[in-house]
């Protein structure tokens, strides 16, 4: 299964303006013109020079001295609280921080602007304290004032880290109803699917990771997850081969040689030759102790190819007599493959319209491929998305438009 990681905290919050400096220091405000007795001035002034020095700590102690003073007007506690929130943050004493950001925003004092940096302030100070109640109380808070997708993220990757899986999944959902989730959101999705043992949720994620970011680690899981779904069905395995090679997903020398031989049983040699061509193009056949093996199995498939182009009036003839509309469905994907599209064509969907197939299902699952080798993209996906069946051609029907819509690059 491919690994989902989530989105890495420092850059959600830089996405939300938080930095390292905390935006209070200073007291060039309105508030600040008001009157401030000395001996809470001082104080404060004393505290700033401290921090100026880097001697944080010792601000927060020098601001006691202002906090003692008795009868204090809102404008002094104010600009008391701010410099205990600068110098809090700068000594990394989160929960004094935290106080007095949570002061601060209460005070109506600051600006709109000020109070938006404020309260995400507050929610990154709450993180890194890993108090992710209090964080996600503070994101509400501002989320009903105003939408704001990263803090929307953040929230949600907070529910997650602090095991509260029902509620993430269902803020999914709801960015969900709007419009469709990004990659990352998708990812936390599958996360919390498979936290949870939903087979079927994460199946049905990974399909909409394929179809709109596709890359092999989707599709790799999401091919090997349909082969052990109840009730597929092994006469599939050549389709999952074609839409493995199709999502360059054939790594080893067994996979070609496997697919080779399983499309020279479906009568396709010429199909065949081309993924014989792959694994010789990617340096896996031709080589090493099994040279021979692989040139035998190539010279396999050219002879067949020969053989049936040959044959192919008095074979299809046979066919048109016995009413063996299954081989006739073969032997037109064969000769798709094989550069005659047209004849092809007509041959598959005169057989599917003359009914008595085995698996009718399968006929026109191999129809819509052959469509889209044949370039024709638009009567592929009109012909797969006709398929049906519970053994798995339904999904390799959905699982082809998928790559035909947005293939792997």
């Amino acid at each position: 299964m491919p690994k989902f990681r989530l989105a890495h905290l420092g850059l959600v919050m830089a996405a939300l303006g938080f930095t390292a400096a905390t935006p209070v220091i200073g007291l060039s405000t309105a508030f600040a013109a008001e009157t401030m007795r000395a001996e809470v001035g001082k104080p404060l002034q004393d505290a700033q020079a401290l921090m100026k020095q880097g001697k944080n700590r010792e601000a927060l102690a020098k601001l006691r001295d202002a906090d003692n003073v008795s009868n204090k007007t809102a404008n002094e506690s104010y600009l008391i609280e701010r410099v205990r929130a600068a110098a809090a943050s700068a000594a990394g004493d989160n929960e004094a921080a935290a106080k007095s950001f949570e002061t601060l925003i209460a005070s109506g004092r600051l600006s709109a602007g000020e109070k938006d940096k404020f309260s995400e302030g507050l929610v990154g100070l709450y993180i890194r304290a890993k108090d992710y109640g209090k964080a996600n109380a503070a994101i509400n808070r501002q989320l009903k004032e105003r939408d704001n997708p990263a803090l929307r993220q953040l929230l949600i990757q907070n529910y997650y880290v602090s095991g509260n899986l029902g509620q993430a999944e269902q803020e999914l959902r709801n960015i969900e109803k709007g419009g469709k989730l990004n990659e990352d959101q998708l990812g936390l999705l599958a996360n919390i699917q498979l936290k949870k043992g939903d087979k079927a949720g994460y199946v049905g994620t990974i399909e909409k990771l394929a179809a709109s970011y596709p890359k092999v680690s989707y599709w790799t899981d999401l091919l090997n997850r349909v082969v052990t779904k109840p009730g597929y069905s092994n006469r599939l395995t050549v389709d999952i081969y074609r839409l493995k090679l199709a999502n360059s997903l054939l790594k080893k020398p067994s996979e070609f040689v496997e697919m080779a031989q399983l499309v020279l049983q479906a009568k396709a040699p010429a199909e065949a030759l081309k993924v014989i061509g792959k694994g010789y193009k990617a340096g896996l056949l031709g080589v090493g102790a099994e040279a021979a093996r692989h040139q035998r199995l190539k010279d396999l498939a050219e002879k067949t190819l020969a053989e049936n182009q040959k044959n192919q009036a008095t074979e299809e003839a046979a066919m048109l007599k016995a009413k063996d509309n299954d081989g006739l469905v073969a032997m037109g994907y064969g000769l798709v493959q094989a550069g005659q599209a047209d004849k092809g064509l007509q041959i598959m969907q005169d057989a599917i319209k003359a009914g008595g197939l085995r698996n009718p299902e399968d006929a026109k699952l191999h129809l819509g491929q052959a469509q889209a080798v044949a370039g024709k993209k638009s009567q592929a996906i009109t012909t797969l998305k006709s398929v049906g069946g519970n053994d798995g051609t339904a999904d390799l029907a959905r699982y082809w438009i998928m790559a035909i819509n947005n293939p792997m690059g």
